[in-house]
């Protein structure tokens, strides 16, 4: 069949390109080699706070008798938790599927590779082979865990993130090698059941691309929990022989050898940029992804791409926006969309962390906002201050806002503290408005919440604040 877009990949980027496409008078498909929904819904996302949660929960039995109530002998059971968090994903692959009929998507089960224009060859799991022709194919193909020579993934004592949320039997120790979201989170996760954890990180800094005053207090607070937290150090090599796995770490100080059940790396990602017919027909590629303009299209015309497969942030909410500005780019040229949509503005792309405190952020850093020669106001709200989180029993972390002293711009926002991944959105409509100091302060905040803090951290920087 003959389709006006074709979209290969249906995680966070893909599906929401060929929705907007069939909401705005498209004939699509979407190609997938798996499951609907991709990595983010099956075996990112959605499954890994499935689990932040369950730990999140057993957290709370622990400590109940702070909140006047008594669980005794309280216990997990890691089965039941993998199971919970696979039925979650099952559930929301289940959800992309009736999107796909409700917008009458037709869906080919196959790995995609463009096959020349408007072509794209589908190769389904027993080999057959079809081509599946379209004016227009966007790239969706999304990325996996990155593989260092030094620390080759065998699947039972080194393993990435996809076999961390789905292994038989909960180790009893675990060394996590890089602290960025998916590091972190595991981290916390496991620890909290009981395993005991190290993370070894090779910058200065755990959560290294947060505010720093953001990487100190989770790093004082993982300390508090129990992680062993190693940073300026680097795995050199892992020996896997016998029970458990034996890492080589150099750190500052000297070469230690650290042992443990198993080994999980979580040092970054590699996009799927292979065997999908980009050499073939000339789609461009740089330090492995795929190159695109403002409008997610390749060099080639007709060809668009998405998500983790382009440079730019690994994030299912900026695939998602990527997709729906390549469907709506597309039907511009189409003559289908009356104004050119507006390109995304990759400086206000909210970043969030969901381990225990969360860690959320939107804009510029300290340091960033230093070297680009702004005049600075910042201020600060500690949770400790917060009649909400003091109610609630969580009162770690803090609220941090940046601001241009010159003419009161919204340049940043940095959280650490429970929840606060539903605290950030504020900052980014704030920014995206183009909002100062003096609105944040004028729109009433309502109390008691954790979203207070938001206000009252930018009333520090200006002096004016109530509550501390």
């Amino acid at each position: 069949m003959a389709y006006d877009v074709i979209v290969v990949g249906s995680g966070p980027g893909g599906y929401p390109a060929a929705i907007r496409a069939s909401q705005l008078g498209f004939k699509v498909a979407i190609i997938e080699k798996e499951s609907l929904g991709g990595i983010c819904l099956n075996w990112g996302c959605i499954p890994t706070k499935a689990l932040l949660k369950s730990a999140e929960v057993f957290e709370y039995t622990k400590h109940s008798q702070n909140y006047g109530i008594n669980v005794t002998d309280a216990k997990h059971d890691f089965g039941a938790v993998i199971k919970r968090s696979r039925g979650v994903a099952d559930k929301m692959s289940k959800g992309v599927q009736f999107l796909m009929k409700k917008n009458k998507i037709d869906v080919i089960m196959g790995f995609g590779k463009v096959a020349g224009k408007g072509k794209v060859e589908v190769t389904a799991a027993d080999g057959k082979k079809q081509i599946v022709e379209g004016k227009y194919i966007v790239l969706a193909t999304g990325a996996r865990a990155r593989t260092l020579p030094n620390l080759p993934i065998d699947g039972t004592k080194v393993i990435e993130y996809r076999k961390a949320m789905s292994l038989p039997e909960q180790p009893k120790s675990m060394i996590v090698v890089g602290s960025g979201a998916i590091g972190s989170e595991f981290a916390f996760f496991y620890n909290t059941l009981g395993t005991k954890v190290t993370i070894v990180e090779f910058l200065p800094r755990i959560v290294p691309v947060e505010d720093e005053d953001i990487s100190k207090e989770l790093e004082k607070q993982f300390k508090k929990q129990g992680i062993t937290i190693m940073t300026s150090s680097e795995v050199t090599s892992v020996d896997t022989k016998g029970s458990g796995v034996k890492a080589k770490v150099k750190t500052p100080t000297g070469e230690v050898t650290l042992e443990a059940d198993v080994v999980l790396s979580a040092v970054g990602i590699a996009a799927n940029i292979e065997g999908i017919g980009l050499e073939e027909n000339g789609i461009k590629t740089e330090k492995g992804r795929i190159v695109t303009d403002k409008y997610c299209q390749t060099n080639v015309a007709g060809i668009y791409a998405i998500g983790d497969c382009i440079p730019g942030p690994a994030l299912a909410h900026v695939a998602t926006k990527e997709g729906i500005l390549a469907a709506e780019a597309i039907a511009y040229t189409e003559k289908k969309l009356a104004h050119q949509p507006e390109p995304l503005d990759y400086g206000n792309v909210p970043g969030c962390t969901y381990c225990e405190p969360q860690v959320a952020s939107v804009g510029m850093t300290e340091k960033a906002a230093k070297d680009a020669g702004y005049e600075l106001k910042i201020g600060k709200f500690p949770f400790l201050a917060s009649g909400k989180a003091t109610a609630a029993g969580n009162t770690d972390g803090f609220v941090k806002v940046i601001f241009d002293a010159k003419y009161g711009e919204f340049l940043g926002a940095h959280m650490i503290g429970h929840n606060v991944t539903e605290l950030v959105a504020e900052v980014s409509v704030a920014r995206k408005l183009e909002t100062t100091y003096h609105e944040v302060l004028a729109a009433i905040h309502p109390h008691p919440t954790m979203s207070e803090a938001v206000k009252e951290a930018t009333a520090a920087a200006y002096g004016e604040a109530i509550d501390i």
